[in-house]
């Protein structure tokens, strides 16, 4: 009986010198992780979204700091009732050449900016801040900055994570406005001629597109309005839509939507997946540490 009870005691040593062993490697893992792995990814993270950065303020050649201007053709694969030109420099269009076909009379009305106006493009410009804002994050923590944890690890990669996610869905989910707001934008200011009344327009980033949206209108009589409705916000409003701008009540006739690619605008939603999938893959691999010992703080 005693000896059975002596071999039991020195089988549960061996268990216990054998799981402190394998702790003991785990922590030397883990800390090699906190030391090394994550300065490694966080160099990789910085890299990625410093090209991102640059994707929305390209240089122009033998022009010190001038931004390189673009142009893109607007179109579509199913009408022709608008077609244009548009010219990007960074986050702003600088020039907007539209040709629109009237609705009733087929006559073509052109427009374009005026020489002194230029429109902000605020998706890209909220897009690029929250890159910037996760390149600080990132360069406050360099290679000399020791991580003590792994919650103080995902603490920062939640952080990170949050700002590429802010970025990534203001050039994936436009506005939605009324169109009593679009007929007040400063846009409607913009065009020389001017645009006439019974039309509405509005620019805005969609994925890796430059859109334009043209509302025709026709003017609801009072003996009409009975079954008036305003229609609500909407990044794209529909023909048939209502809404009261200036004390007169109009419809929607007509909706022409035309669109460019903007290849580096593609380039950054790419940058975004890959960092945010790096961020992810870091916490993961602090996840599988923690579970293995939770009387420390991860």
């Amino acid at each position: 009986m005693l000896g059975e009870e002596r071999s039991t005691l020195s089988e549960l040593a061996k268990m216990t010198a054998a799981s402190q062993a394998e702790r003991t490697v785990l922590e030397e893992e883990f800390n090699w992780l906190l030391k090394e792995e994550v300065h490694a990814v966080l160099k990789q993270l910085q890299d990625i979204l410093k090209e991102a950065s640059r994707r929305f303020s390209v240089p122009s050649p033998g022009q010190e700091g001038q931004l390189k201007q673009e142009n893109f053709i607007l179109g579509s694969s199913t009408m022709d009732q608008v077609k244009g030109v548009l010219t990007l420099q960074g986050e702003a269009l600088t020039q907007a050449d539209i040709n629109i076909k009237a609705a009733k009379s087929s006559q073509v009305m052109h427009f374009a900016f005026r020489d002194d106006k230029q429109w902000k493009l605020q998706q890209i410009q909220d897009a690029r801040n929250h890159v910037n804002q996760a390149l600080q994050l990132l360069s406050s923590h360099d290679e000399s900055y020791h991580f003590k944890t792994g919650a103080e690890v995902n603490k920062l990669m939640d952080a990170v994570m949050l700002q590429l996610t802010r970025a990534r869905s203001r050039l994936t989910t436009p506005a939605s406005m009324t169109l009593p707001e679009l007929a007040a934008s400063g846009l409607m200011k913009m065009f020389t001629p001017p645009m006439p009344g019974d039309m509405i327009v509005n620019f805005y980033i969609n994925l890796s597109k430059v859109c334009l949206t043209v509302y025709q209108l026709h003017v609801l009589q009072p003996n009409t309005t009975k079954n008036f409705k305003s229609a609500g916000s909407s990044v794209l409003h529909n023909p048939g839509a209502m809404f009261e701008y200036n004390n007169t009540k109009f419809e929607v006739s007509q909706v022409h939507k035309v669109e460019c690619v903007v290849p580096w605008l593609n380039d950054t939603l790419v940058f975004f997946t890959i960092s945010l999938q790096l961020c992810q893959q870091l916490k993961d691999k602090i996840s599988v540490f923690s579970s293995f010992w939770n009387y420390r703080a991860f």
